[in-house]
């Protein structure tokens, strides 16, 4: 039975990776949904496709952009497609801020803090924890947390694979949760607030939308993985019998332990200036109507992080050397952007993508007829929100940007849950937890080949309840984020 279940089990995964590999590359991929939409627009005027407005009983129909009317608002809206979507300016000031952080040695000598000094009863609970929060750094915890759980664990006399397998549950399996707003927040609430405007032209979903949450299912996963670590991973690994010898762990050194020690105090002064700005009445960061939720301390989150990051990383870099000169704060802004190339290549295509989709009509005419299908259904909020938390996991073992997947799946889906009631907030976190849930078994995962070789040093051979739970208790997602939208 054993055997019969591994065979079903390889041909699955196989049947997944050809499928994945057949897809072309994501920014070839918008490129093509582009083109689709610019055929699919012609079919849908000459059959004259057609929808009705819920909100206003006005008539929808196919705009046709192979016109010359399309042809001349293509020419002339392509740049400001590009510099006018919503996620590209909003990751490349976050990365700029958590580009300082990262070359001056910060958020790599917090992590190693966090996980050396950690009690040995704690560590498997730590190791999960700080590689749930390392995604602050986007990779980060590919290329240090996982590696150096196999090192700690090994200089305990623990199996080295369980403790890489712990971290790689929380840097994979947690990548969307934090306790902190990281780089994949303002990225996927300016995709869904390009989505939601095919609705509502004025709605705004904040970096901020899923917080509660994300800060909620830190927790949960963290004492979740160590949970299933210790009582099931490890002993079934068992006692490690390879002939790699354990390495030693390097401490933090007398400059690093000053540098955090002086980033804790700027994290405090900041802390300071922020509660003058908002606990007073009429505190000068207080937004309209004197509200806290509408202050710019949320609304511009975005550059609250890059401040408080530079800030930081130039503090910590010039304490322990890594920063001699200006040159190397701008150095290592020039360092984060580098890994940007790709993206805004990708961003290019699918800002193309979004605003045909949305001037063609097709969006809003979609959303119409799939929440009519829904609304007939009957099938309630929670079998849809199962269900798409099931189709977001499925699409993700084939595709594994979840920028990409969400930009395709967001103008869709948004506006359909819009129609339904269901705020572009709910949709959003449904999508972030069906997406992270199936990381970890997914072949087309990034760095699927870097974790074998991890492995490989050791050994040759080598989610969706807590939503349900949430919603039933009606809370909201994040600061003025409900689960449902009143148009």
């Amino acid at each position: 039975m054993k055997r019969i279940l591994n065979n079903a089990l390889n041909r699955f995964i196989g049947i997944v990776e050809r499928g994945g590999n057949a897809l072309p590359h994501p920014a070839a991929l918008f490129g093509i949904l582009a083109l689709l939409v610019l055929v699919v627009s012609l079919i849908g005027y000459l059959l004259n496709w057609h929808g009705i407005n819920p909100a206003n009983g006005a008539t929808i129909t196919v705009i046709n952009l192979v016109s010359v009317e399309g042809l001349h608002r293509i020419l002339l809206g392509m740049v400001e497609n590009y510099v006018g979507f919503a996620p590209l300016g909003i990751v490349m000031v976050a990365m700029l801020g958590i580009g300082v952080a990262e070359s001056s040695g910060l958020i790599k000598s917090a992590i190693n803090a966090l996980l050396i000094r950690a009690p040995r009863h704690w560590v498997t609970f730590i190791v999960v924890f700080s590689g749930i929060m390392s995604n602050l750094a986007s990779d980060l915890g590919y290329l240090v947390i996982i590696p150096m759980a196999g090192v700690i664990f090994h200089s305990l006399g623990r199996n080295p694979i369980a403790g890489m397998s712990a971290a790689f549950a929380g840097v994979s399996g947690g990548f969307s949760a934090n306790l902190l707003i990281g780089t994949i927040d303002p990225l996927l609430g300016g995709l869904s607030t390009e989505a939601a405007r095919i609705i509502d032209p004025q709605y705004y979903v904040m970096p901020t939308a899923n917080y509660y949450f994300m800060a909620v299912s830190t927790v949960v996963i963290t004492i979740a993985g160590t949970w299933v670590n210790n009582a099931f991973v490890e002993p079934r690994l068992g006692k490690y019998t390879g002939d790699v010898m354990s390495e030693p762990i390097t401490k933090l050194t007398p400059a690093e332990k000053k540098g955090l020690k002086r980033v804790l105090i700027t994290l405090l002064l900041w802390i300071i200036l922020f509660a003058a700005g908002l606990i007073p009445d009429h505190g000068f960061l207080r937004g309209e109507d004197n509200s806290v939720l509408h202050s710019p301390l949320l609304k511009g989150f975005i550059a609250v992080l890059f401040l408080v990051a530079v800030s930081c990383g130039i503090v910590f870099g010039y304490t322990t050397k890594t920063f001699r000169k200006h040159g190397d704060v701008i150095n290592g802004m020039n360092s984060s952007f580098k890994g940007l190339v790709s993206f805004l290549i990708l961003v290019f295509f699918a800002s193309q993508f979004v605003a045909w989709f949305k001037w063609s009509n097709l969006g809003m005419i979609l959303a119409v007829k799939g929440a009519g299908i829904l609304q007939n259904m009957e099938i309630g909020l929670i079998p849809l929100v199962i269900l798409f938390t099931l189709f977001s996991g499925f699409i993700n073992l084939f595709m594994g940007s979840a920028s990409a997947k969400w930009a395709i799946l967001g103008p869709v889906f948004i506006p359909m849950f819009m129609l339904l009631g269901y705020s572009p907030e709910l949709t959003q976190a449904v999508f972030r937890v069906g997406d992270s849930v199936t990381n970890i078994i997914s072949p087309m995962m990034s760095f699927f080949a870097l974790i074998i070789v991890y492995y490989q040093k050791y050994d040759s051979k080598a989610g969706i309840g807590r939503l349900i739970v949430w919603i039933l208790a009606g809370l909201p997602l994040g600061p003025e984020a409900g689960l449902y939208y009143h148009g």
